[in-house]
């Protein structure tokens, strides 16, 4: 029997990124003027409204509602007839100090006082695989590419009559082996003007956008392709449905190809190990996976709030290992270090950088330059194997 696997992207425009992308706008702004703040921002999107919430301490200032409407006209919701537009929406600001005690805790890590101890407890998951070159699963690395397209042609005009709100999935046939042996599904729905018939829409979204970004050599007669299934498409964005940070972590991460460990990124600085330690491990098991040492490999860390040290760190290469795991592990204790404060250092994690990886995933990234794919521990790692 065949077997399948899909992963899904959403676009920009898609309420909850919009949200993510309001969070990490935010974020950027403040480290701007104070890279060592400490921020835990959330935001909600509706209709005509966007709330912004969590926690802040920082000696800077920012324009908090600015940032918020620039953001979404950046996005594309610039016109009174989308219901939810940049000169239109109410912002509303109600962010707060860190908690005392969760800045104290962080501050003074009880097993290495020159370290910063994990803002929270929690466990997070790198993951890798050599099935593109991106170390992405296909399935995801083609949902984000047909994101990315549909806003370029809506942008540049080639599709004049989409708007922002788009969603897409592609679905995949593995052998016994887990390899893809073609594309079996490509689902792609998308915001539109009123006045635009489906079969219009249906032409232009498989000629301008599928057809342009599926590798060829893997589409055949049966593939089977949703354009706009449902039919109209009009009412979309925050107008037609909410929007939260962090409710998008699978499309941000692995596609559900990886095991998450809970916990979002967009709002949040470095010394949160839901964003900066699923960074790091994401760039050692992408380093792993380069140099040979296995086909995919997931990397576990989990940490205590306060602890510098991980409590544990666990790798799986699910069968795939070109060496003893142990040797991997060994590797990985020899090369990395997973406390907070060398992660920051090591990825240069104060910069303002975050704004860009709020749409489109944090992994995988061709388009923007992220120290976490970066593939500079390969040689070492190679001549250790």
């Amino acid at each position: 029997m065949a077997k399948y696997f899909t992963s899904e992207s959403v676009s920009a425009g898609h309420p909850d990124k919009i949200a993510d992308q309001i969070a990490d706008a935010i974020l950027d702004a403040v480290l701007e003027q104070d890279p060592y703040a400490r921020s835990a921002v959330e935001v909600t999107t509706s209709t005509g409204d966007v709330s912004i919430f969590g926690e802040l301490s920082t000696s800077a200032y920012v324009n908090v509602r600015q940032i918020a409407t620039d953001t979404i006209r950046e996005i594309g919701y610039n016109k009174a007839d989308l219901g939810f537009t940049a000169d239109s929406v109410n912002v509303s600001n109600r962010i707060v100090e860190q908690s005392g005690d969760i800045s104290q805790a962080v501050d003074n890590a009880d097993d290495d006082p020159e370290q910063l101890g994990a803002g929270d407890q929690g466990m997070v998951f790198g993951y890798a695989t050599n099935e593109t070159d991106s170390y992405l699963p296909l399935t995801l690395a083609l949902s984000h590419r047909l994101m990315r397209k549909i806003r370029d042609v809506r942008e540049s005009g080639v599709v004049s009559y989409l708007r922002p709100d788009a969603k897409a999935e592609v679905s995949v046939e593995l052998d016994d082996n887990d390899q893809v042996t073609r594309i079996a599904a490509v689902v792609l729905s998308t915001q539109h003007d009123e006045d635009v018939t489906l079969e219009q829409l249906r032409e232009d979204v498989r000629r301008f956008v599928i057809d342009a970004v599926l590798p060829q050599n893997l589409v055949d007669a049966d593939t089977i392709y949703y354009i706009n299934p449902s039919g109209r498409f009009v009412l979309g964005g925050p107008q037609a449905d909410s929007g939260l940070t962090g409710r998008k972590i699978i499309v941000d991460t692995y596609g559900g190809a990886a095991h998450h460990g809970g916990g979002a990124f967009s709002g949040k600085d470095a010394t949160k190990v839901d964003r900066s330690a699923a960074y790091f491990a994401r760039y050692v098991a992408k380093n792993l996976v380069a140099a040979g040492v296995a086909d995919k490999l997931e990397l576990q860390v989990a940490y205590a709030i306060g602890v510098a040290q991980p409590v544990s760190l666990n790798i799986d290469t699910f069968g795939t290992a070109k060496i003893d795991e142990d040797k991997i592990r060994h590797i990985t204790s020899q090369l990395f270090d997973f406390r907070p404060l060398a992660i920051i250092n090591h990825l240069n994690l104060r910069r303002p950088i975050y704004k860009q990886t709020a749409a489109f995933g944090h992994f995988g990234r061709t388009d923007i330059d992220l120290p976490w794919e970066e593939l500079d521990k390969v040689a070492e790692i190679k001549s250790l194997l």
